[in-house]
């Protein structure tokens, strides 16, 4: 048996922990693979409710465990070659008007147009694969870190007129293309410098999460990102063969609903700071009771 007809064997078995406790029926599951697979900008929660008649909250929950199951394992060895890196900026735009100044009031501050947006970075290498980080902010001390850990010291980097990435990748070989005179592509002794293909990237990232998924949440954006990456990487296989390779992820993974809510670090600190004033409580009470 091939090793996918194992991975179908042994989910109907319920030994693997990525449909473990799971009343959705194995082939309502299978479904949701091939349909977040086949489509290129993914496919929203409440259509997947549709489609596999279950509930909304269940078909949201599916949908993260499968995204979970598509995130690609840390590179054995960095890559090398053409990369191109960039970053851009998810979210909707800001609605946040200036305000007029009273006299003798002190004018606001001049608001960011993506202060309210998650910022994203992606390394791809030219005619291979993609991995894309959500950062907090994008400043160089954020990105040597990224930029050691997952591109070769001899790759040639090609980037954009950012001052950022200039100094996240001093001391490394890179060209840049500057947008802000309108150059996208130009040649230099037989080596095309742009960075069309990680732009390309960006745009069926901002399609879905914008066409698709109207909406995302910081604290889940990174499981949305392995998602389009791993679409990406598996672009020149075939619909099927694409859900095979989902498939082949699901073992040893496991996700809990408590851990895909928002703040759920937070409430398990509180969980736990709960549980100690508990203990601490029932303990002075049983020395009171011993004294007496």
């Amino acid at each position: 048996m091939s090793p996918h007809g194992d991975i179908i064997k042994v989910a109907r078995q319920g030994i693997i922990p990525i449909f473990a406790d799971s009343h959705v029926p194995l082939s309502k599951w299978l479904l949701a693979y091939h349909l977040l697979c086949a489509s290129k900008k993914g496919m929203s929660a409440h259509q997947l409710h549709r489609m596999l008649k279950v509930t909304y909250r269940s078909a949201w929950f599916m949908a993260h465990r499968i995204r979970y199951t598509m995130t690609q394992e840390p590179l054995s060895s960095k890559v090398q070659g053409t990369i191109e890196i960039d970053e851009t900026y998810v979210g909707g735009k800001l609605r946040k008007r200036q305000q007029a100044v009273k006299p003798g009031e002190r004018q606001q501050d001049r608001v960011s147009p993506v202060s309210n947006k998650a910022a994203v970075v992606s390394v791809l290498q030219r005619n291979g694969r993609v991995q894309s980080r959500h950062v907090e902010r994008v400043t160089a001390e954020n990105l040597k870190p990224i930029v050691a850990q997952m591109v070769a010291q001899d790759a040639h980097v090609m980037r954009d007129s950012s001052t950022v990435l200039a100094g996240a990748l001093r001391g490394r070989k890179h060209d840049q293309v500057n947008h802000r005179a309108e150059e996208y592509v130009r040649y230099e002794d037989g080596v095309c410098i742009t960075t069309n293909s990680i732009e390309e990237f960006f745009a069926t990232l901002k399609r879905g999460i914008n066409g698709v998924y109207h909406h995302v949440g910081k604290q889940h954006l990174h499981r949305y990102l392995s998602e389009f990456d791993f679409r990406y990487n598996s672009r020149k296989e075939k619909d099927a063969d694409r859900t095979l390779l989902a498939l082949d992820g699901v073992n040893g993974k496991r996700l809990m609903l408590r851990d895909s809510k928002p703040n759920s670090e937070r409430r398990n600190r509180i969980s736990e700071s709960l549980k100690l004033q508990k203990a601490s409580w029932q303990a002075g009470l049983s020395s009171e009771s011993n004294l007496a």
